[in-house]
């Protein structure tokens, strides 16, 4: 768990790897999400780099990065296409090989057993550093990778989510975080710009949105974190309050 440090500022640094960001085909999201769960964390994030599907520019921006950070996490290039290079290029800047983890293979391997089998491209999405661990991605399978002070992420914005909530309180910052859950029989997409008030309107607050089908219907629980319990008893109200005007009913500790 977090251990307390308050007078020591620590800090991580992000690399958003990908042609398409540099494009302009696609508008990076990660940056903001990330920023503000370490933030929860008791982690400041110090610098962002966004570099093109390049070895070398990986190589550079991983090992300067990391080595002037706590933390170094880096988002996108993970999949199973040729040209997904990400774990190759981390593997090139520690000076390690690359291998299937075990773990890796058989998650992926039960998560498509209904969904086509685990063909050799999706067995790319195994490749670890050798030495790394998995971090944990509820949403699609294909884990993360841990290894050393570095955390490799997928780039889709709602994995990365996932990816960061099963980190979340594992990494040694300036305070342990505190959390409450609220639910609704709700659709996410109903609510998402009502989630995004709240969040903005307290500051050292994250918001975990986590959608579900049950019972025929939709719904979400709703995960407010921070460092002190005060700020989340106010966003929790706040969110009450906010679900309470659409007429909606909350259920205290989730659905």
């Amino acid at each position: 768990m977090m251990t307390a440090s308050p007078a020591r500022i620590w800090t991580a640094a992000l690399v958003v790897i990908g042609d398409e960001i540099l494009s302009g085909r696609t508008q990076d999201k990660n940056v903001a999400q990330i920023a503000a769960w370490l933030n929860v964390q008791g982690i400041r994030l110090a610098e962002v780099r966004v570099v093109a599907d390049k070895t070398e520019s990986i190589v550079e921006a991983v090992n300067i990065l990391r080595a002037r950070n706590d933390y170094l996490f880096t988002t996108g290039g993970i999949g199973p296409t040729h040209d997904d290079i990400t774990v190759d290029a981390i593997a090139a800047a520690l000076g390690v090989a690359v291998v299937h983890h075990p773990r890796a293979l058989a998650v992926l391997e039960g998560y498509y057993a209904s969904r086509g089998g685990l063909t050799e491209a999706r067995k790319r999405m195994a490749r670890v550093p050798d030495g790394a661990d998995l971090i944990e991605n509820r949403m699609s399978g294909a884990p993360g990778i841990r290894i050393g002070n570095i955390f490799v992420m997928a780039g889709v914005p709602h994995i990365t989510a996932g990816m960061l909530d099963a980190l979340t309180g594992t990494l040694e910052g300036g305070l342990p975080v505190l959390s409450r859950t609220i639910g609704c029989w709700v659709a996410e997409s109903e609510v998402a710009d009502l989630l995004h008030a709240a969040e903005r309107a307290h500051a050292g607050v994250a918001i975990g949105s986590y959608p579900f089908f049950r019972e025929g219907k939709v719904g979400a629980n709703f995960v407010v974190r921070a460092t002190e319990q005060p700020l989340i008893d106010g966003c929790i109200a706040d969110i009450t309050a906010r679900l309470e005007a659409q007429g909606r009913i909350v259920v205290i500790d989730g659905i």
